[in-house]
């Protein structure tokens, strides 16, 4: 299957510095019939402490479920991730592959198997091939180094771009750096996030801080995007903080430069959450939709997710319809507190119904404008608190079917 590079691409993949610390490399295991690399491996220093954010579904990979239960534990030496391949509903065939890698890139680090992290992406139901894994690790151990755009590329699936995100802070006097990959592009929905993320950074970092700063970061980014409802198997997203920047740990809130250091976490995993949208499977338009006037955040954020996952919406956007009564047939089924009365609907600037009708003079004209371009924003006041969110999505096109219906060849 060929697919064309999203038309909502960056330019080109980010200038993202070296973490001191962390060492790529790539190979081709082989798990599909693609001509591509599908292993990425990532050596982490010595000492380098890891925080992860894991997927709510109820049928998680082995990958994910020993991704849990190790990443309490704070410590990291290594990073494996297969593409082609989720490894999900496996049974334990799939725990045996996840086990044999780790014992091999523990034994070729000398590090304890707790320290190894693994997440595999692709199709579900299919046995991670053991053969495969090892010829791939053999390779790759052996491989030499390479970049983050590779090392991007690498862990995609049906990705049309490779998608990475950088930004630094002043912690302790010291400039810590960060860099960030991530793949997605289908099976998107925040439920932590559907996707595989991964962010590097050469700071002293706690990891029961680090933690705490991931998942804050993850509701404000990777928790407030959405392709098409579905929640994956496999969603991880892990920090890696290898502490050789030379700064004093971080520990606190109140510590010297934490919030500086927590906003840089933040602007990467949100800046690669949108490119994963952006990325969707299919997608021609990146929507924006701001909810304010809602009971709470929390509330905010639901009604958001309620428009942005909306197959109605988001097909009317794709044709660039006007539309506005879906976004109010969203809103009603999104079950939280709302006052038909007091609702106010904008797109783009326009402001196209209020108080439970159409905006008195309305002229459809800016808006059927403002819905031929790229970049789409809706606004929702539901006119009843302070409650406030943000949520980003795409739209619905016919390329969505073709390249799912097509998926498994």
């Amino acid at each position: 299957m060929s697919l064309n590079r999203s038309p909502l691409a960056p330019s080109h993949f980010p200038d993202l510095p070296a973490i001191d610390g962390v060492t790529l490399r790539t190979a081709r295991a082989g798990y599909t019939r693609r001509q591509r690399f599908d292993m990425t491996y990532a050596e982490l220093a010595d000492g380098t402490a890891v925080a992860g954010v894991f997927t709510k579904s109820k049928c998680p990979s082995y990958e994910v479920q020993w991704g849990k239960e190790t990443a309490v534990l704070g410590r990291a030496r290594a990073l494996i991730v297969n593409a082609g391949n989720s490894n999900a509903f496996t049974g334990l065939s799939g725990r045996q592959a996840v086990e044999t890698i780790i014992a091999h890139v523990a034994h070729h680090l000398d590090c304890q198997p707790s320290d190894v992290f693994v997440s595999s992406t692709g199709v579900i139901g299919v046995p991670l091939p053991i053969d495969k894994a090892e010829a791939g690790l053999k390779q790759v151990f052996a491989a030499d180094p390479c970049g983050w755009e590779d090392a991007a590329l690498a862990i995609g699936t049906t990705d049309t771009f490779a998608k990475g995100a950088a930004a630094s802070a002043v912690v302790c006097g010291r400039t810590v750096q960060l860099a960030g990959i991530v793949k997605g592009s289908g099976m998107i929905a925040p439920d932590m996030a559907t996707m595989l993320g991964y962010v590097f950074t050469d700071a002293a970092v706690d990891h029961l801080f680090l933690q705490k700063m991931l998942e804050k970061a993850t509701a404000r980014s990777f928790n407030a995007i959405t392709v098409d409802g579905d929640t994956s198997t496999s969603d991880t997203v892990l920090a890696f903080a290898t502490g050789l920047a030379g700064d004093a740990p971080l520990t606190d809130w109140d510590d010297d430069g934490a919030d500086a250091f927590y906003a840089a976490l933040e602007d990467v995993c949100r800046s690669l959450a949108h490119q994963v949208v952006r990325d969707g499977e299919g997608a021609q338009k990146f929507i924006e939709i701001s909810v304010t006037g809602a009971q709470s955040d929390e509330s905010a954020r639901i009604i958001g997710l309620s428009i942005a996952n909306s197959p109605l919406v988001k097909t009317a956007i794709a044709g660039e319809d006007a539309n506005w009564g879906r976004v109010v047939m969203a809103v009603g089924k999104a079950g939280e507190p709302a006052e038909r009365d007091l609702l106010s609907i904008r797109f783009g600037a326009t402001e196209v119904a209020a108080k439970g009708e159409v905006v008195r003079g309305y002229d459809e004209t800016p808006v059927a404008e403002h819905l031929k371009g790229q970049e789409i924003d809706i606004g929702v006041d539901i006119g009843i608190g302070d409650g406030s969110a943000t949520v980003w999505t795409c739209d619905l096109t016919h390329g969505y079917i073709t390249i799912n219906a097509d998926y498994r060849s």
